[in-house]
C-alpha cells in the first residue's frame, strides 16, 4: 500500500503563473520599481490601460510566492523586487519556450540577433 506525501515547500514554475504575471517579472528582471512604473512599463507592451484591480493582486500573488519583494520607499509607495526564485521562473520559462523555437541553425541566429541588439 503506498503512502500519501504531503508537499510541504512547492516550487513555482513558469508553468503556475498567468501570462501577465510572468510579464509583471519580466518588467521587476530590468530592475526594481514603485508599482506605478510597473503599471506604466505593462501599459506600454499591451498598449491598454492596466488597472490597479488587476495589477496589485497579482504582485501580491507573486510575492506570496515568493517571486517578488515588497519594500517600502516611504510612507506611501512600495517598491517592488524580483527575488532569485523569480529569476528561477523566467529561465524556466525561457529554456521551454527557446527549446521549443530553436529548430534550426536560422532560429538560433534570430534569437543570437536580438540578444545583441538588446546588448548594445
Amino acid at each position: 500500500m503506498s503512502e500519501a506525501k504531503t508537499i510541504t515547500d512547492p516550487k513555482t514554475t513558469a508553468r503556475d503563473l498567468t501570462a501577465f504575471q510572468q510579464n509583471v517579472l519580466i518588467v521587476l528582471s530590468e530592475e526594481s520599481r514603485y508599482g506605478l512604473a510597473i503599471k506604466r512599463e505593462l501599459e506600454s507592451f499591451y498598449d491598454e490601460e492596466v488597472n490597479h484591480g488587476r495589477l496589485y493582486p497579482n504582485l501580491d500573488t507573486l510575492i506570496e510566492r515568493g517571486l517578488v519583494e515588497k519594500s517600502e520607499l516611504d510612507k506611501r509607495t512600495n517598491e517592488y523586487g524580483i527575488t532569485e526564485d523569480g529569476i528561477a521562473v523566467l529561465l524556466d520559462s525561457f529554456e521551454w519556450r527557446f527549446g521549443k523555437f530553436i529548430t534550426d541553425n536560422d532560429r538560433a541566429e534570430q534569437l543570437r540577433d536580438l540578444i545583441e541588439a538588446d546588448q548594445q
